[in-house]
């Protein structure tokens, strides 16, 4: 009986949906309406037909499309695809870490100049750059960037120094006699020193203590804009390929790409790339994310463009971009895991303070300190101590301060 009932209903259904003309099963459906009421698959296929040919008369149906091919993709296109779709996911709150300040942390007041930049070395210690008795002020330079001073020759005293990590008191010091005008520094895994110069308008690769460099770029106190000169660079990063990475800096604002052996490999921004950096004053490399993030100052933002390390794949797309209306001029970033950490500097009637930063949700989700005139920054090899050092006209305001990343 159920069955009977599903072919009458079946039969008016077709009636509602066809005209009046043509309510009726069409001929030649095989059924058999007989004691056992059999319905072969027939029938069924049948009635499918007709249900979609009623349909498609009436409009209420798409038509058939062919059956499209499915693009072919490499391997990498589809790494690259679950990178962009796990890139989006927000870091869960329990997993970033807080900077807690170290209270009367050094235990010894030090009689620093401007500190512009501070490292930390495979063993843990915070090693800091300073310019001693040189400021940099309106008669620094000329309007063709041509350093003024060069006649009163490099730093006579050591311009970097190495600190003990829970005292802060000088372990030991070298790079007199050296350099200029200090403003970069980074350390890689391997203990070598990265160190960039603005009136020199050079970077250097160093062996601690050495005062030869393993490798240079750019010309002596030759500012330029080709590809084999450097304009007031300011920072550099360090991939543990070798690959580095030049930010330079106050003129040219671009970043510059280089093999271990210092071979230019890539220019950022670059055509077609659409990214207008303004004084990219610090960079900063998240390898597991591919991503080089980028303090670009007078934009008020932290962009994240492709690295460019893992694979070719998204060199060249739109960055990462986090620009928020209490950021300010961004002047030190680092980072540790998927985490960057940044510092603002004097902007109109912000806070001067640090703030914590998802690259991957574009998004700040912390802000801790106070500070006056930050300049760079700094994470332990392992994660559990972050460094910011402040320049100004005395030792008092030229410091350096320590968090732990609880």
């Amino acid at each position: 009986m159920s069955r009977l009932l599903f072919v009458a209903l079946l039969a008016i259904s077709l009636g509602c949906v066809a005209p009046s003309s043509s309510n009726h099963l069409p001929a030649g459906l095989a059924v058999d309406l007989g004691p056992g009421v059999n319905l072969n698959e027939r029938f069924f296929d049948q009635v499918r037909a007709l249900i979609k040919r009623r349909l498609q008369e009436k409009g209420l149906a798409k038509p058939e499309q062919p059956e499209l091919a499915m693009p072919l993709v490499d391997d990498d296109a589809v790494a690259l695809q679950n990178q962009r779709s796990y890139d989006n996911v927000p870091l869960p709150a329990a997993s970033v870490p807080t900077p807690v300040l170290v209270e009367n942390w050094p235990t010894e007041q030090h009689s620093f100049g401007q500190v512009t930049a501070v490292a930390v070395d495979p063993q843990g210690s915070p090693v800091v750059f300073h310019r001693a008795e040189r400021y940099w002020d309106v008669n620094t330079f000329n309007e063709s960037n041509i350093y003024y001073l060069i006649e009163y020759g490099p730093i006579k005293e050591n311009t970097i120094y190495v600190l003990d990590a829970k005292t802060g008191a000088i372990k030991s010091g070298w790079g007199s006699n050296m350099f200029y005008m200090p403003h970069g520094l980074t350390i890689d895994l391997h203990g070598n020193y990265w160190i960039t110069d603005v009136a020199m308008h050079q970077a250097f690769k160093f062996k601690p203590f050495s005062n030869k460099p393993l490798l240079t770029i750019g010309k002596r106190f030759r500012p330029g804009s080709s590809v084999k000169h450097l304009c007031k660079p300011t920072s550099i990063a360090v991939a543990t390929t070798g690959e580095f990475f030049i930010a330079d800096g106050y003129c040219n604002s671009r970043i510059l790409k280089f093999n271990a052996a210092g071979k230019l490999l890539r220019t950022i921004p670059q055509p077609p790339e659409f990214l207008s950096l303004q004084v990219p004053h610090a960079i900063t490399l998240l390898e597991h994310l591919d991503l080089l993030c980028i303090a670009d100052r007078e934009n008020m933002r932290v962009v994240c463009p492709k690295a460019g390390l893992i694979s070719s794949h998204g060199e060249g797309e739109p960055a990462a971009t986090i620009q928020e209306p209490d950021l300010g001029r961004v002047f030190g970033v680092a980072s540790f895991g998927d985490i960057v950490f940044a510092v603002n500097g004097p902007t109109s009637m912000l806070p001067v303070r640090g703030f914590t930063i998802d690259p991957r949700s574009e998004t700040i989700i912390g802000h801790w300190g106070e500070f006056k005139n930050p300049h760079s920054m700094a994470v332990s090899v392992n994660g559990s101590a972050l460094y910011v050092t402040e320049i100004g006209t005395n030792h008092q305001t030229n410091r350096v301060w320590k968090y732990v990343l609880a």
